[in-house]
């Protein structure tokens, strides 16, 4: 009967140190996770403006582009009057 009882506290001794690493496993893992999301974010949010700028710089020379054909139409007309 004494090791039953030993069997079963050395069990639970066992049981009770698994569990306790395993809690500090998943709060770990919980850690790690936010922080590797929170640099997921950060790279997306500067990929997003990076895509922005380049959008904006070549809509600025798009109109830059049209701007001198429209110019260059005018003097034409200017011309042929």
């Amino acid at each position: 009967m004494k090791k039953v009882a030993l069997t079963a506290a050395v069990l639970a001794l066992g049981l009770a140190a698994c569990e306790a690493q395993t809690d500090e496993t998943v709060e770990t893992n919980v850690e790690e996770t936010g922080e590797a999301m929170e640099a997921d974010a950060e790279a997306a949010g500067e990929a997003t403006e990076a895509a922005v700028e380049e959008m904006a710089a070549e809509a600025d020379e798009a109109a830059t582009e049209v701007e001198a054909e429209v110019e260059g139409e005018t003097e034409a007309e200017a011309a042929a009057d």
